[in-house]
């Protein structure tokens, strides 16, 4: 069976988890492929930034880098980037008939997505002399924390996904940050919970915990402002230069920003247009960052969420950027649309709210949500898929 056939006969989403299947799926192939420990990006906003600008870094070096990343938007092999590259389909298939030969039957028809993905990703980067893995979803019981780590880089904690890692930053916090490796460093805009929890978690483990910042000499810290300005970036990836670069360090490499290149994330308040800037973020945190970026200016905001998300928040923090909000509707299978509701909170917050219906050139738009909302709506225009 082709990976593409056998990836849609599993869903994206699950209702419910098995969190005891990936360990016992990982420890019956474990001796049959080459494993190095992971660099472990752990965190709700900037794991993809900072897993990517650590990549390039190493690479920077003339080593042999795979950095895992997840979702993405247009195509799967978007999630493995190897040696400068996203995989290609060669390379994918040939990485999946190896894992299909090496899994029981059992675990071939259970595993997840995501749980495959993963292991399809230690296949992929076998030759590599690091591998970057970002958790999908929490890190206490995702299917990244089976591997052995080197080191956890820990992006700002905020919340999201909160049916399936809890109603508060402090359970959030903890189920991320016990993942904790023996050397971890924490992200300068890490908040207060999670730092403090943080310190506790390392003191039980023994862990060797700091800021980002305090590996970094001033001359670095001022080589990445330079970097972020030459490249036209947004502000808040000064933060995630500065933990990759501290990552980089921990791991006793030295690289020269100066022989950086262009971050290549998709969707990273990326402006793919004259009047059109999108971002994949897709919660309150991501949307303070947006609102400290953006500030003073003025834009349509074509959105939608799921229904589990809290939008209420991310309209809110947005209201002050928010000329009006176009709700773009799109077919879900698997999880339901707040489109509705996203109407109601629009009317209670004296947003305008109307249904998309087309870019028009004398109009500034921000295309702010999840992966899959970017990528229905850049293929429904065609001419995004940049």
């Amino acid at each position: 069976m082709s990976l593409e056939t056998y990836l849609k006969n599993k869903p994206i989403f699950y209702k419910k988890i098995d969190y005891e299947r990936m360990p016992r799926a990982f420890n019956s192939i474990k001796d049959k492929i080459i494993l190095k420990p992971i660099i472990h990006i752990v965190g709700t906003n900037g794991k993809g930034s900072t897993g990517r600008f650590l990549t390039l870094l190493i690479e920077s070096l003339g080593l042999k880098v795979g950095h895992y990343t997840s979702p993405h938007i247009f195509k799967f092999n978007e999630r493995f980037y190897k040696n400068g590259d996203i995989v290609s389909d060669d390379e994918l298939n040939k990485a999946h008939n190896k894992l299909q030969n090496l899994l029981s039957d059992e675990f071939k028809n259970s595993l997840s997505y995501f749980e495959y993905a993963t292991l399809l990703a230690a296949i992929l980067f076998e030759d590599c002399d690091y591998w970057v893995f970002e958790a999908g979803m929490g890190a206490e019981f995702d299917a990244t924390n089976c591997f052995d780590k080197s080191l956890s880089l820990f992006t700002p904690i905020g919340l999201d996904h909160m049916e399936i890692l809890g109603n508060s930053i402090e359970k959030i916090s903890h189920t991320k940050l016990i993942s904790m490796a023996k050397t971890a460093i924490l992200n300068d805009d890490m908040n207060e919970i999670s730092v403090k929890i943080a310190k506790d978690i390392a003191l039980q483990k023994g862990s060797n915990l700091s800021f980002a910042s305090q590996n970094l000499t001033n001359l670095e810290k001022t080589e990445i402002k330079n970097y972020i300005k030459k490249y036209a970036l947004a502000n808040f990836q000064i933060s995630n230069l500065t933990l990759a670069l501290a990552g980089a360090k921990a791991l006793n490499l030295n690289p020269d920003l100066k022989n950086l290149k262009k971050l290549n994330l998709k969707g990273r308040l990326e402006r793919v247009d004259e009047n059109l800037l999108v971002d994949v973020g897709h919660n309150e945190l991501a949307a303070q960052n947006l609102l400290k970026e953006l500030k003073n200016q003025k834009f349509t905001l074509i959105y939608n969420a799921f229904l589990d998300k809290d939008y209420k928040s991310v309209l809110k923090t947005l209201k002050p950027i928010i000329k009006e909000v176009q709700i773009y509707d799109y077919k879900s299978s698997y999880r339901e649309l707040a489109t509705p509701y996203i109407k109601k909170a629009c009317d209670d917050l004296g947003i305008k709210c109307l249904d998309f219906q087309s870019l028009k050139k004398d109009e500034n738009y921000l295309l702010f949500g999840s992966f899959m909302l970017v990528e229905e709506f850049c293929e429904h225009l065609h001419k995004y898929n940049w």
